[in-house]
């Protein structure tokens, strides 16, 4: 293995961790920190990518603005976690079944696809290209 692919492999797990720490952390305070972790697990994937605007807009637009404004939402809102609200949702078993049915699907489409892999050279100034891509006629 590469060091690319070890960093790719780190920050996709950092990615992981962070959303299914998203979806199992008991505080919604906690809840966004770890969405805060995983949009910048999301963000080191873009620059092993080599995708360095894209990179540097998902920090400044979602760890940076997003995440947050939903920090400071959950920070300034009073009785979130009071004992009237129900901390368990019924439907927890049919919504783990059909996303473990969904899991399974697509780690089998993408196991049994032939992916084409390219071997020309991404172009030297790739923000100039995109810029011209989304600003010309």
């Amino acid at each position: 293995m590469t060091v690319v692919q070890i960093v790719f492999i780190l920050m996709a797990l950092i990615t992981l961790v962070g959303g299914i720490g998203v979806v199992i952390a008991r505080s919604v305070f906690v809840s966004a920190l770890f969405l805060v972790l995983s949009f910048t697990g999301v963000a080191g994937i873009y620059v092993v990518a080599e995708a360095g605007f894209l990179a540097g807009v998902q920090l400044l637009i979602y760890v940076g603005a997003i995440a947050v404004l939903i920090l400071f939402t959950v920070m300034l809102t009073r009785n979130v976690m009071t004992e009237e609200v129900r901390q368990i949702n019924q439907q927890w078993g049919a919504a783990g079944t059909i996303a473990g049915l969904l899991f399974v699907v697509l780690a089998l489409l993408g196991i049994g696809t032939q992916w084409q892999i390219s071997t020309a050279a991404p172009p030297a100034d790739s923000i100039t290209e995109l810029a011209k891509a989304l600003l010309g006629p």
